[in-house]
C-alpha cells in the first residue's frame, strides 16, 4: 500500500514522500496516528496544498522538542527496585517506569517516548534514549538501584553495586570506627 508520510518516520522517510508499505503497517499505525494518508491521487492534490503548513507546524514542534532537550540532555534519574544479592531484579524496568522517573524529575515524557533498547533487568547504570520529536532525540541515563544511599554509590562509582560491595562498606566502616576507639582509648 503506497501511502504519503505526513511527518518523519524513523527508517521510512521523510515528510511528504511517498513510500510502498505493507498493508497492515498502514492501516494499524500509519494512518490511525496520523503520520501517514494513504497515496490517492486526490489525497496528492491535498497535501501539496497543506504542504506549507504541516511544514511550519513541524517546524514548531521541532523548535519546542529542540528547547525541551537542552533542559533534559544528559539528565540522570533514579529507579528504585528491588533485587536479589546478585543484582537481578525481580521484574523489569519498563519505558512506562522511566516515564514516571522523568515526570517525577520534572521533564514531562511520554512512555512512548522512551526506547529501551535491551530490557532492563539488573541493578546498575543505563543509558537510554528518548525522542522528544521525530528529528530531537536525547540521551538519558537511568540508575536501577534497591535505595537511594545504593544509587547514590553507583553514580558515584558509575556502575552496579552488589550485595558483596555493600557489606565490604560496611564491614570498613566498623573497622574505622573500632580503630578511632582504640586509638581514643590509648590516647
Amino acid at each position: 500500500m503506497e501511502v504519503i508520510l505526513l511527518e518523519r518516520v524513523e527508517k521510512l522517510g521523510q515528510m511528504g514522500q511517498v513510500v510502498n508499505v505493507r498493508p497492515g503497517f498502514a492501516r494499524n499505525y500509519l494512518l490511525p496516528q496520523k503520520k501517514a494518508m494513504r497515496a490517492t491521487k486526490a489525497n496528492l492534490a491535498v497535501f501539496e496544498k497543506q504542504k506549507a503548513h504541516l511544514e511550519a507546524v513541524n517546524l514548531e514542534r521541532r523548535k519546542d522538542a529542540e528547547q525541551v532537550a537542552t533542559k533534559m540532555d544528559n539528565v540522570s534519574v533514579v529507579v528504585i527496585r528491588q533485587a536479589a544479592e546478585t543484582g537481578v531484579l525481580y521484574g523489569s524496568v519498563t519505558t512506562r517506569d522511566v516515564s514516571d522517573a522523568l515526570t517525577a524529575a520534572g521533564y514531562k515524557t511520554d512512555r512512548k517516548q522512551v526506547q529501551i533498547d535491551t530490557p532492563i533487568k539488573t541493578l546498575g547504570l543505563f543509558k537510554l534514549r528518548v525522542v522528544l520529536h521525530p528529528e530531537v532525540s536525547i540521551a538519558v541515563t537511568v540508575n536501577v538501584a534497591r535505595s537511594a544511599e545504593e544509587a547514590e554509590l553507583q553514580a558515584q562509582r558509575g556502575g552496579m553495586i552488589t550485595a558483596a560491595d555493600l557489606r565490604d562498606e560496611e564491614d570498613e566502616e566498623e573497622t574505622y570506627v573500632e580503630e578511632t576507639a582504640t586509638e581514643e582509648e590509648e590516647g
